[in-house]
């Protein structure tokens, strides 16, 4: 089996480009890498001299910004009514568009690599996966998702062909997603696993149904060519909404 890997640490988090096609792939994957720490040098939070950090400082407007800041920021408008507000890029005077970026960076950077030809490739953004094509020829990619509740163990499978996989939740983080109407932190739920054809919805769907909480099993099972297992914070039951073409396992 052909298969190159590249691990880069960008974004706060690790990310793994792995190319399952035959031939060279250095120059791809360095342009690849190079949209990623783009993409941190204009929306990181954490670096003073992002645009984003330059923004909430007033020293940069958003449309003197990098185009994509525009762009995330219309992208975010339309999540937020799709979730009925339960994704916000708003807070106050204040934009904060990460809860979408990771899945968006990831799933452009795939498109990268699809321009240069390679039909067959997994991207993980700290844990926002895209996969396109095939891990083997004939085999679909398979992805594991882990128990919330046990560290190491592995809650369900999920494999498929050109599709998204996206977790939100308190397992690494804590309670760190809030409730947009409430303003507290959300804690209902203890992850939510999000599969479907964009990685940029699945991320924030993910991140919406842990802030909806027990809300999110009646609109998850409403989401149309998305499919979520959510895993409750007092371990009652779980559930997978839909029937995934992709199978759960």
């Amino acid at each position: 089996m052909t298969r190159v890997v590249h691990v880069e640490h960008c974004m706060g988090t690790v990310c793994t480009i792995d190319i399952r096609d035959p031939g060279r792939w250095d120059e791809p994957i360095a342009e690849a890498v190079a949209w990623l720490h783009h993409v941190d040098a204009v929306f990181s939070t954490y670096r003073p001299d992002s645009e984003l950090s330059r923004i909430h400082r007033g020293e940069l407007t958003v449309a003197a910004a990098d185009p994509a800041v525009s762009e995330v920021l219309e992208l975010c408008a339309l999540i937020e009514e799709e979730t009925g507000g339960y994704f916000t890029a708003r807070w106050g005077n204040r934009i904060d568009p990460t809860g979408v970026v990771k899945g968006w960076a990831v799933q452009r950077a795939g498109e990268l690599l699809r321009v240069h030809g390679s039909h067959n490739h997994a991207i993980n953004g700290g844990g926002d996966v895209w996969l396109a094509g095939e891990a083997a020829p004939g085999q679909p990619w398979r992805v594991g998702i882990a128990d919330p509740h046990t560290p190491g163990a592995i809650r369900a499978t999920v494999a498929g062909r050109d599709f998204a996989v996206a977790t939100s939740g308190t397992a690494e983080r804590g309670a760190h997603i809030v409730n947009p109407f409430t303003g507290r932190p959300a804690t209902d739920l203890a992850a939510v696993t999000v599969t479907g054809p964009d990685l940029t919805r699945a991320d924030a769907y993910a991140t919406a149904a842990v802030a909806m909480g027990s809300q999110a099993f009646g609109w998850v099972a409403e989401l149309t060519g998305y499919h979520a297992l959510l895993v409750r914070s007092d371990e009652l039951h779980d559930r997978v909404s839909g029937s995934p073409p992709m199978g759960y396992a």
